[in-house]
């Protein structure tokens, strides 16, 4: 078995315009994924939006630099993920498949295992 990063990539601005129902609605779908892909969960979390980040890059001459926000802007943000296991890529498409990511999609990364 190998383990998976589902990385789930939806705009802001969306979920910033969404009702009450619609939001209590997806999170009601990814509860349900959870119960249905207990086995293969290993972890996950949701993350405060964009605007709360804080960037840290060094300069040319390694001098740490300290900005408020994401380090890119676009369209789509890294709002939360799901690590899980599978037996292979194709059961993780399968599983992240299932993510519930109304306002973007999500992102499949193999966790890579040094010796």
């Amino acid at each position: 078995m190998s383990e998976y990063l589902v990385l789930i990539y939806e705009s802001e601005s969306d979920w910033g315009n969404a009702s009450e129902e619609v939001g209590g609605k997806i999170m009601t779908e990814h509860n349900d994924f959870m119960a249905k892909n207990g086995a293969a969960m290993r972890g996950g979390n949701a993350l405060h939006p964009t605007s709360s980040a804080t960037s840290l890059r060094r300069d040319p001459s390694g001098k740490l630099l300290v900005t408020d926000g994401a380090f890119a802007e676009t369209k789509e943000a890294l709002g939360g993920y799901y690590l899980i296991e599978a037996a292979d890529l194709d059961e993780a498409i399968a599983i992240a498949a299932q993510v519930p990511a109304r306002f973007g999609g999500v992102e499949v990364r193999p966790i890579r295992v040094f010796d």
